[in-house]
């Protein structure tokens, strides 16, 4: 055998044990109070057992989950429809500031808006289609039931554009 071929042997003996001896380890670990040392106490139909000697049940049951502020509100609640209202805003300001960059010759720095930079109306669309699926990410959030994710996105969209008009209006 060469050097190489016995390393690599080798290697895969070691990852075979080690595969066999953790969960070996873990099922040692675990030892029951009668391997502990403990005395094993018998239960004769002449007294009754202790009640910390009695086996116990658990029962297991569905908890209804308690209705909070987050799990019963409407989608189109009072705070979503200002937080679309403002995603609506930040992308209608970055569509302005961007298309006045690209009009006095600027360049879109975003690859996928830089697709639709070529005439007004594609670059609207765009702006439209952020703001829809910023919607639209919010609504799936909402369904699955991730409320807080729900709200998140709208903060992130407008943090997003806003990042993009501060940045668009100083580098002119």
């Amino acid at each position: 055998m060469t050097n190489h071929s016995l390393r690599s042997s080798s290697k895969r003996s070691l990852l075979i044990l080690a595969l066999v001896l953790i969960p070996a380890v873990k099922v040692l670990a675990q030892q029951s109070p009668l391997a502990a040392g403990a005395e094993p106490v018998f239960a004769t139909a002449s007294y009754a057992q202790p009640a910390y000697l009695q086996p116990s049940y658990v029962e297991a049951s569905y908890v209804q989950p308690t209705e909070s502020r987050e799990m019963e509100h409407r989608f189109w609640d009072r705070e979503n429809s200002i937080l679309f209202a403002a995603v609506g805003a930040s992308a209608a300001a970055d569509f302005c500031v961007t298309r006045a960059n690209l009009a006095s010759g600027g360049r879109e720095l975003n690859p996928v808006t830089r697709v639709f930079a070529g005439s007004t109306t594609g670059l609207a669309f765009n702006f439209i289609g952020e703001t829809v699926g910023s919607m639209g990410i919010s609504y799936f959030f909402h369904k699955t039931g991730h409320h807080r994710l729900e709200r998140l996105t709208s903060f992130a969209n407008i943090g997003n554009s806003g990042f993009a008009v501060t940045y668009g209006l100083t580098h002119r």
